[in-house]
């Protein structure tokens, strides 16, 4: 099997170039591991919790024991479907401040500036404002992906916005337009009731072309000959070939995965690939390492009133909302109930949003469990942009192996001060009058825990990774050492070789990652096309004027 480009990942950005290569004609393949994305566990937006906890549609990676974490354990969930984690993630949307990005093009990532993102975030989405307000001048209107909001009809949700604004903070109509700061409506890819992933965007348009085609195999290594990247090998059906690259293989395969494929073809950390008898290729000793994510914690209240989704946290609740869904595809399933976002700063000095709340109105977690008490509602809280680095590393050569994943959690002594002002700034924003009809007693962390040393133990005890690794194949200048690929998505050392997902993010976007994700592929889809790149976006983002002053 041959093609133009060949694409190892389905995901966020595969599915994108995807289509947009084979838009302008060339012919493509992609390969991908999972299987389909059909059935509700998937489609069902309110049944989120359910495929990134199934081996179905899960690569079921965990990390190391994190040593600042007590050796906890944590699960990595990763996408292994069509549609990648784009089809089992929370289908919350955000694309990130434009200051994440205009310090990806300082970090060395020239032309991934916002000005030179916001257009290919425009060109990616048809937003729906849902009559809630917003900033239709910043937003895209006919794109691949739908991006809506829900209801808000629940009363919490409101509640949550009011009483940012009761505790002193702005109030924005749309966190993807000009001003991130403050409390208001949060976006979702849900259209029609249904999870709107990368694979419905994007990959079932490509497919519908003769000159688009999804394999199902195993990628085990790229192919590398002469110093050019030349196919991929596979194992398909229990047989090992090699699908052949006309012009370039473009790794999408996840911030875990792509740096495992470089490294077993050869690229990464020269005496670490030696140690496993790999021939090095490439000695880039940036592969893998860089790795970030976010981790959150969930502020949980008892809530006095029987309103929350509680009440249908039982077998018959379930089945009724769900049967409404199957047969309407509308009703509280059509919802990811994640209805209301906030980012706010967390002490002056900080130019810009370095906290996400997450509202939903019941007291569960990402695994489907609900909190003891019965009725409640939970604020997801965390820092956006810790120092704490980890890395991806192999732990042999062979390519069935999952690899080593350690992110390092907590291990800066910041990150400890950040997530204690998290869970001070959020019982402040619950303790308004908002809630006062709503507010029972304090869930997690408890009300007993007051202290540094008290908040600490909580935290350890039970932070969550919220599941946005990234920066793993980090993107920088050529001449960069710790660069794997360079602002055109190249990898440095090898030809015809890119990489373009998560893992090039040379730092964290603040908010969740699967809209940055799919705008990577949308922009290196025209860096592989030879076009020039759409024309900057002049707009500036809102800043608080008193932000060197002031933290709200």
């Amino acid at each position: 099997m041959e093609a133009d480009y060949v694409i190892i990942g389905a995901g966020s950005a595969g599915c994108a170039m995807a289509l947009r290569l084979a838009e302008a004609g060339r012919r493509v393949l992609v390969i991908e591991h999972g299987g389909t994305d059909a059935g509700p566990f998937i489609q069902m937006p309110a049944a989120l919790s359910y495929p990134m906890n199934m081996r179905r549609y899960d690569w079921g990676f965990h990390t190391e024991p994190e040593p600042h974490l007590g050796g906890r354990v944590l699960v990595t969930p990763r996408g292994k479907v069509i549609g990648g984690s784009s089809s089992i993630n929370g289908m919350v949307y955000v694309r990130g401040h434009a200051r994440d990005f205009d310090h990806w093009a300082e970090a060395g990532a020239q032309g991934w500036a916002y000005a030179d993102v916001s257009p290919y975030f425009k060109r990616m989405e048809t937003w729906h404002d849902s009559g809630h307000g917003g900033d239709p001048a910043w937003r895209g209107h006919d794109g691949p992906l739908h991006v809506t909001r829900g209801p808000r009809r629940n009363p919490l949700t409101r509640a949550f916005v009011e009483a940012g604004r009761q505790a002193g903070y702005p109030v924005t109509d749309d966190y993807n337009g000009a001003q991130q700061e403050g409390f208001g409506p949060m976006d979702a890819t849900i259209w029609r009731g249904r999870r709107w992933s990368a694979a419905t965007a994007y990959l079932r348009p490509a497919l519908r072309r003769p000159n688009c085609t999804l394999v199902r195999a195993f990628a085990r290594r790229i192919v590398i000959e002469d110093g050019r990247a030349t196919g991929v090998e596979v194992e398909r059906a229990g047989r090992i070939e090699v699908i052949t690259a006309r012009a370039e293989v473009i790794v999408a395969a996840s911030t875990i995965n792509s740096p495992k494929l470089l490294m077993l073809s050869g690229i990464g950390p020269g005496a670490q690939l030696a140690a496993h008898g790999i021939p090095v290729v490439a000695d880039r000793a940036g592969v893998g390492q860089n790795l970030q994510d976010h981790l959150e914690m969930y502020i949980q209240m008892k809530a006095i009133q029987p309103i929350t989704l509680y009440r249908y946290w039982n077998l018959l609740g379930k089945g009724l909302l769900g049967a409404k869904w199957l047969l309407t595809g509308r009703g509280l399933a059509a919802s990811n109930q994640f209805e209301s976002a906030g980012f706010i700063r967390s002490r002056p000095g900080v130019e810009y949003p370095d906290i996400q709340y997450h509202f939903i109105p019941i007291a569960v977690r990402y695994d489907g469990r609900a909190a003891a008490d019965g009725h409640g509602f939970q604020a997801h809280v965390g820092p956006m942009r810790s120092a704490a680095r980890g890395a991806v590393t192999l732990r042999d050569a062979d390519p069935v192996t999952p690899p080593r994943i350690l992110f390092n959690y907590m291990s800066d002594p910041q990150d400890w001060e950040d997530f204690r002002t998290c869970i001070r700034l959020t019982r402040e924003i619950f303790a308004q009058d908002a809630f006062a009809p709503y507010r029972g007693h304090e869930i997690q962390p408890g009300a007993q825990a007051q202290s540094n040393a008290e908040l600490d133990a909580v935290i350890r005890a039970h932070v969550e990774s919220a599941y946005h690794p990234c920066g793993t194949c980090r993107m920088g200048a050529a001449d960069d050492p710790r660069a794997v690929v360079d602002p055109q998505t190249r990898v440095i050392g090898v030809d015809r070789l890119r990489v373009a997902d998560s893992s090039i993010f040379p730092r964290i976007t603040n908010g969740n990652l699967n809209a940055p994700s799919i705008m990577v592929g949308e922009k290196a889809a025209d860096m592989v096309l030879g076009r020039a790149p759409l024309a900057p976006d002049p707009a500036e983002p809102w800043i608080h004027p008193h932000w060197r002053v002031a933290q709200r």
